[in-house]
């Protein structure tokens, strides 16, 4: 019984130590981040830092917001999708992450939903369409005499 009493009394003035002496250091303004207002449907420029031999750069990273995940909670995670080349590029940022310098929202979009995946397929939809529209081009066939036929042709319905 007397342990139990010294053991209870190391464990009240332990939390007592730790709740009156810590001091929390971290990288990230976590208030900041989480009164970032950002939401499925914003363009945003994310400034990721990126070392590399020993040199820390910036990297921005501009998208869209396709969704955000956990609210503010410490995991906390939001989906940015950009097309480059073509190519969909997705990437999952983690809200708290020491990596990621600053969030800029670029433009407000009104979206009715909270994650925006149909977006993957509309594009995907939008580049068939465009590649179905793309002049088809034999295997031997000069496309700049081609172009230089027509117009001579149009010269002379000009002329006449």
């Amino acid at each position: 019984m007397l342990k139990l009493k010294v053991y209870d009394r190391l464990l009240t003035t332990f939390i007592y130590f730790m709740a009156t002496n810590t001091n929390i250091i971290s990288p990230v303004q976590i208030e900041d981040r989480k009164n970032l207002a950002i939401r499925p449907g914003d363009t945003v420029k994310v400034w990721q830092k990126i070392q590399e031999k020993g040199k820390t750069r910036l990297q921005a990273f501009e998208g869209l917001i396709l969704s955000r995940k956990h609210g503010t909670e410490a995991g906390g995670t939001f989906t940015v999708r950009k097309v480059i080349d073509g190519v969909g590029v997705e990437k999952i940022f983690p809200l708290y992450t020491p990596m990621i310098d600053k969030i800029e929202v670029l433009r407000r979009s009104k979206v009715r939903r909270a994650k925006l995946y149909f977006v993957r397929e509309k594009a995907a939809k939008e580049i068939r369409k465009q590649m179905r529209r793309m002049l088809t081009i034999e295997k031997d066939q000069n496309t700049d005499t081609r172009h230089g036929v027509k117009a001579e042709e149009k010269k002379e319905e000009v002329a006449a």
